[in-house]
Parts: structure tokens; C-alpha cells; sequence
């Protein structure tokens, strides 16, 4: 799993990963890049990409109910995150997850990706 939280736009590639025809409004896609599940939501028309991975027990995080507007409740133990931020915010789980930044462009979902370097 990746190891950062919250990345800075100004520091990642963004790559596209879907239309916005294909995430409609309410609903969440789970995608994988390199090897890492993310899941990303569309919220009122705001897009949010998050690692579909509870930082507690590594099970998967996406499928959880999301609750208070930005709020991913994990369907395994409970723990809740902020979709926004990857912020834990309740036990079990002590350490954020990966939040990612996320853009449309010409009607492209892109989620961005740190640099290598």
C-alpha cells in the first residue's frame, strides 16, 4: 500500500480513469492502479478517491456505508474515514489512508499520482 495520505496536486501526474458518465452522481467505482485498489466517490457532483484499504486490518474499505456526508464507515470493524482527507477517525483504526487528488478534465475522472523522483 502506498504510504502518504493526502497528496499535493501540484506534486503527482494525473492520469485518467474513467468519464464522468460512468460515476453518476451517489455512486463509487473501485479501480486499481499498479496494484493498488482505490475507490472513488462522486458526491454531489465533487469527486473523491480514497485507498480501498482499511489501515486497521487491510480489509477492504469501499463497500462501507458512507455516513455524515464524507464519512466511510468500514464494513469489516467499523472504523470511520474521511473521504476527503483519508483521516482516521475512529477506532479500531489509528493510521489515514491514502487520499487522492482527483480532477475532471474534458469529461475525464483523473486521479492524481505522486511523481517519481
Amino acid at each position: 500500500m502506498l504510504n502518504y495520505t493526502q497528496l499535493d496536486p501540484e506534486k503527482c501526474e494525473f492520469i485518467p480513469v474513467a468519464s464522468v458518465d460512468d460515476l453518476p452522481n451517489g455512486e463509487r467505482m473501485f479501480i486499481e492502479i499498479d496494484g493498488d485498489p482505490i475507490v472513488i466517490f462522486n458526491i454531489a457532483g465533487q469527486y473523491f478517491a480514497i485507498a480501498d484499504l482499511c489501515s486497521h486490518d487491510d480489509g477492504p474499505l469501499g463497500d462501507g456505508e458512507l455516513e455524515n456526508g464524507y464519512e466511510i464507515s468500514c464494513p469489516r470493524h467499523g472504523a470511520h474515514f474521511d473521504i476527503r482527507t483519508g483521516k482516521a477517525l475512529s477506532l479500531p483504526a489509528v493510521e489515514d489512508i491514502p487520499a487522492y487528488p482527483v480532477r475532471v478534465t474534458g469529461g475525464e475522472i483523473e486521479i492524481g499520482l505522486p511523481v517519481a523522483g
